[in-house]
């Protein structure tokens, strides 16, 4: 058990690290090469065209994962998603084709989305076969089907910045090729490896019941979309083009920065299936897991903030440092937040307690576009951060006020303590020196010193969590 679970996580790791790394180097090699209208549009049109196919997925991929791990026939669950998507997918495209009469004043946008639309039509096709795998704890299987198309766009456009190639057109056709190539990919490392056919199948009953029990999950996903990036849409249509790509700037090294998040957040939901199946969980081990994401939560936020300014402005010649200060600070306050709510989000789907995290996303969507809606027209990109904060702040709240286990009660507070030791070991730096990494090493040692301090850093950590492992 200890074996497997550190495979996935090895697995799981290494595939976010790679797509990362490719991930920034594209996203580098375009803001640097496009002026900010062109990165603001492409960015627009990525949000549009992301939003649209997590819509269209109607909470299946999350239903799929959890009917394989809780033992379901993974063909025939395959057979259903496979025809959800080619379905649906296709529908989409068809009905995007007929779009032009929507965009006659944002061609070019349009454009954008249609090109950038077929490349990620070939993702969501992929998609069952991922699924499937994640619900299988095929970590493995799964991180080659998810890198190939980062490793071949982002190495494509290093050699087309290397010639200065770099174009609106040439940028459209990468974005197709990679994608497509994973689709291929995806389908080849499947079927040598799992061996189950992939076909869709037409089967009024079961995939009506399959819909049902996604039902829930289809409001929680509408309202995730629009959560993720409502804020982006209302800058790209409401403000400008050049303030969206410096807030999709900021927001896409936030993304980066929950790299530990993501790594342990696939793994939840097939390991938690089981565990509460079979009650076989330790409250206490819960209240260290916390603990530790708090930790690594808090860390981050300090790091982030720490390096924004020196690195950013260096490496961007000053086009998106400086003037994404305010706004990194208020984004990097919600990863503690996002940490528990994916923790505890986890723990109530695999309980079913669908119709709860309904309410509760719905309620945090409110907020966001409530706020976006009266902040971003006053304080534009800083207004849509301090509006995501406060959803994410609310939705925390609600979380644990709908919590029956004793042992997290104490979850907020955790998260306030360590978050509170890394703003105040960065602010007692940056009162004592001047130079940044001078600064950087002394807020990393106040900031652990007082997690000791205050009881979150304990004598029995490490011989706690390796417990927990095996």
């Amino acid at each position: 058990m200890k074996k497997k679970l550190v495979q996935n996580l090895s697995a799981n790791t290494l595939q976010l690290v790679i797509n990362q790394l490719f991930g920034v180097l594209m996203f580098y090699i375009l803001s640097v090469n496009l002026d900010k209208t062109s990165f603001g549009l492409i960015n627009l049109a990525l949000t549009i065209v992301f939003t649209s196919f997590n819509i269209l997925s109607f909470g299946i991929d999350q239903t799929v994962v959890k009917k394989v791990a809780h033992g379901d026939d993974a063909a025939t669950v395959l057979s259903l998603y496979v025809f959800h998507v080619l379905f649906t997918g296709i529908l989409f495209y068809g009905i995007l084709l007929l779009g032009k009469i929507f965009f006659t004043d944002h061609s070019s946008l349009y454009r954008f989305i249609l090109f950038i639309g077929v490349g990620k039509l070939m993702i969501f096709f992929s998609s069952p076969l991922k699924q499937i795998s994640g619900g299988m704890e095929k970590f493995k299987l799964l991180a080659y089907m998810l890198v190939i198309s980062n490793i071949v766009r982002g190495a494509t456009l290093v050699v087309l910045a290397a010639f200065h190639l770099v174009s609106v057109n040439n940028i459209l056709l990468v974005f197709i090729a990679g994608d497509t190539l994973e689709l291929i990919f995806s389908v080849f490392l499947f079927t040598r490896n799992i061996g189950i056919p992939i076909f869709p199948r037409w089967d009024k009953i079961a995939y009506i019941q399959l819909l049902k029990q996604s039902l829930p999950q289809v409001g929680v996903v509408l309202i995730t979309s629009a959560l993720a990036r409502f804020d982006w849409l209302f800058i790209g249509f409401m403000v400008s083009a050049s303030k969206l790509a410096e807030y999709s700037f900021a927001y896409k090294v936030f993304e980066i920065s929950t790299l530990p998040l993501m790594a342990i957040a696939p793994l939840l939901i097939p390991r938690f299936t089981k565990l509460f199946k079979n009650s076989d969980y330790v409250g206490h081990n819960l209240k260290l897991i916390i603990r530790a994401e708090m930790i690594i939560a808090a860390f981050t936020v300090l790091l982030l903030n720490m390096c924004w300014n020196p690195i950013i402005d260096l490496i961007t010649k000053g086009k998106y440092g400086m003037v994404n200060t305010t706004t990194i600070f208020i984004l990097s306050l919600c990863l503690p937040l996002l940490y528990l709510n994916n923790f505890l989000w986890t723990i109530f789907f695999v309980q079913n307690r669908l119709k709860m995290i309904l309410y509760v996303f719905m309620v945090t969507l409110g907020v966001n576009v409530i706020g976006d809606l009266i902040l971003i027209p006053i304080f534009k990109n800083e207004g849509a951060a301090v509006a995501y904060l406060a959803s994410c702040i609310i939705q925390a709240i609600l979380f644990i006020s709908q919590n029956k286990m004793p042992v997290l009660k104490g979850a907020l507070f955790t998260l306030v303590k360590c978050t509170f030791c890394a703003l105040a070991g960065a602010f007692a730096a940056k009162m004592l020196f001047n130079n940044p990494w001078l600064t950087l090493g002394t807020s990393v040692t106040f900031f652990f010193v007082m997690l000791a301090l205050t009881m979150q850093i304990r004598r029995d950590d490490r011989k706690n969590l390796l417990h927990i492992l095996n």
